[in-house]
């Protein structure tokens, strides 16, 4: 494989979500804010915008559990543009509860409040038989048409997932789906719209970052959620029983990291039925990852080469790992890519087989600054052993910013990162050493061999664990910090600008 063509440009980034931006809505969007960041990302240098999963999210809010592979967030459409547009009216907007943190997101008032005013703009929606409208709906039938019947279906049944469904449309019966359709006609339009109306945005945000010479990297978790339209309307492309619950969902043993592993509940792929198809579920969902992302990241891609799989009844201990589907799966990706290009998502028990595949599919792969100090020369996440094919980060979704892992590091690690970064111990007099510490920290991103640099928000603007994004095993405080209005401002904007002129980026 030419691998030059693989890697990224040189360069560096910020990953924020399109959750966190500012909005007096609740919830970031893809209005004026994220415009307004793009403006900035430009002005500091930035050739990168990083995002989490941008699909509409189910139970527990993680945009890693989307009730559609291929939708997009109906939190995300911004809602002075539907103003805009004639659509709402702006005391509309200003009279709901969005909630009082402007840092934080409340679910669940976006799931009581957010659906009743875009159900509004679509009442006064004339646009149905317009030829902008009807080439979407035509462009993105084949995955449309199943989303919105599960939703509308799941409205019907009172938002129980769909294993708990009638049988007849459970089991997508053809004179089922020929009843539900006609008898939610309403209902399925108004999902069509939302999602005519979050890609119109969507499409006008990514052109404007671009124009800017700001690409988007897309993030795809490597399985779906049980209870989306992906696994009802294709239910043999999954490991499951006649009854079609899983056999098999997907997880981690115990490990450094937990004792009783994980147990994420995703069904797993039948490989040996998609490799008879040649993988067309895959091309597809790979095929609009490129067209809506500049670089595509693949989360778990070591599940490629190997995963685990928990008996659905059992714990993490009682499974066990088996073979995935290997060089076979990356050439259908490659073929469905386009001019987009991938990050694989390299993190976890690394075995050689993952090694041998990251190289052969020419892929970058990530290093993760916060794995790095554990004592030990020879570490790879230390940048002195980095090859130029690689995107590091400060921290991940995943972990601790950056100050509080300064905070839980081990006496050994503590005082390898002094020595590394080339601070004193008698620095600790001063009263913002965290933060010079974690500006030394993103110099030895930036000053690194690695192509890619991309840091979280929160680590750029000295935040501490309140402001973590996500604590894996653990539902309800997650996903929900967001970036105030003028947080991120002129003096992060000139940091970032001058490690990216001084280190050619």
């Amino acid at each position: 494989m030419e691998q030059k063509s693989k890697r990224l440009e040189r360069g560096a980034g910020i990953l924020l979500p399109i959750s966190s931006l500012p909005s007096p809505y609740g919830i970031g969007s893809l209005g004026k804010e994220a415009y307004h960041f793009v403006d900035q990302l430009e002005e500091a240098g930035q050739k990168y915008w990083q995002v989490l999963p941008v699909g509409p999210t189910s139970f527990g809010d993680s945009p890693y559990q989307s009730f559609s592979t291929f939708a997009g967030n109906p939190y995300f459409i911004d809602l002075d543009l539907l103003q805009k547009e004639g659509l709402l009216e702006k005391e509309e907007i200003q009279k709901i509860d969005w909630g009082e943190l402007v840092y934080d997101v409340d679910y669940q008032k976006m799931y009581v409040n957010r659906f009743g005013i875009l159900k509004k703009a679509f009442l006064r929606w004339q646009e149905k038989s317009s030829s902008d409208y009807q080439d979407f709906v035509h462009k993105n039938q084949e995955w449309l048409e199943d989303y919105s019947l599960f939703m509308s279906c799941k409205d019907y049944f009172g938002g129980v997932e769909w294993l708990s469904w009638s049988e007849d449309i459970r089991c997508r019966k053809e004179t089922a789906l020929k009843y539900y359709r006609q008898l939610l006609k309403e209902k399925m339009e108004f999902w069509c719209f939302v999602q005519y109306k979050f890609f119109e945005q969507w499409n006008t945000l990514k052109k404007y970052a671009n124009q800017k010479g700001i690409q988007i990297i897309g993030d795809i978790p490597i399985y779906v959620a049980l209870d989306s339209a992906d696994v009802w309307a294709n239910p043999g492309q999954y490991q499951l029983d006649e009854t079609l619950h899983p056999i098999d969902v997907a997880g981690c043993p115990p490990d450094a990291f937990s004792d009783y592993g994980q147990k994420w509940g995703n069904p797993i792929y039948d490989w040996d039925i998609m490799e008879k198809d040649h993988f067309t579920w895959w091309k597809k969902r790979i095929k609009a990852a490129g067209s809506m992302y500049d670089v595509v990241r693949i989360d778990h891609f070591i599940g490629i080469v190997r995963y685990y799989a928990i008996p659905a009844e059992g714990v993490p201990v009682d499974g066990a790992f088996r073979k995935g589907p290997g060089e076979k799966l990356i050439k259908a990706i490659d073929e469905a890519i386009g001019d987009a290009k991938v990050i694989a998502e390299d993190l976890g028990v690394v075995v050689p087989g993952v090694r041998q595949l990251l190289k052969q599919s020419g892929y970058p792969g990530m290093k993760i600054l916060e794995f790095a100090f554990d004592g030990k020369r020879n570490n790879e996440y230390l940048p002195h052993n980095y090859e130029r094919n690689c995107v590091v980060y400060s921290g991940t979704h995943d972990n601790e910013t950056l100050l509080g892992y300064f905070d839980s590091l081990p006496e050994e690690g503590y005082e390898y990162l002094l020595d590394y970064t080339g601070l004193c111990i008698s620095d600790k007099i001063c009263s913002e050493f965290k933060e010079k510490l974690a500006n030394a920290v993103i110099r030895l991103a930036y000053q690194s061999v690695a192509d890619t640099v991309i840091l979280q928000m929160q680590d750029i603007l000295k935040k501490d664990n309140d402001a973590r994004m996500n604590l894996p095993s653990t539902i309800g405080q997650n996903w929900r910090w967001r970036l105030k209005r003028g947080e991120f401002g002129e003096k992060e904007i000139k940091f970032l600008g001058k490690m990216a002129d001084i280190y050619d980026r």
